[in-house]
């Protein structure tokens, strides 16, 4: 059985190329367009992974739900890797990483992601 992900973005055609590339390695993919609706879809569908965009219908938006998930008993297990482009959208001098209590994350990458890192980055996730 393919491993699920589920992408939480509120990029049409960002979701629609990494579905294409997933898919094209053997994995399972689900979207959500925005924070509630990516909590949900995790609680319901309890995925192997979760990729999170940040700025989404809010600039933090995605600092948010990766916080409401590891909070959760139903969805804290569950690796989330950010996927973000706001170091290079909001011009800042630093990038981020995770911390088990502000960002509560397995990796962090900057859009656009190189697709060979994107997939190393989840199987290292299943597998820990």
């Amino acid at each position: 059985m393919a491993k699920k992900i589920l992408i939480i973005d509120d990029d049409h055609d960002f979701i629609e190329a990494i579905s294409m590339l997933l898919e094209s390695k053997g994995f399972a993919v689900s979207s959500a367009f925005g924070g509630e609706e990516g909590v949900k879809k995790a609680k319901a569908e309890k995925p192997a992974v979760i990729l999170l965009d940040v700025m989404m219908s809010y600039a933090a938006e995605g600092f948010d739900v990766a916080r409401q998930l590891s909070n959760d008993d139903a969805t804290k297990k569950i690796p989330i890797v950010l996927i973000t482009g706001i170091k290079k959208e909001m011009n800042l001098p630093f990038g981020f990483a995770p911390d088990e209590n502000m960002l509560p994350v397995k990796a962090v990458l900057e859009k656009p992601v190189k697709p060979q890192a994107l997939i190393k980055v989840i199987e290292e996730s299943i597998s820990s």
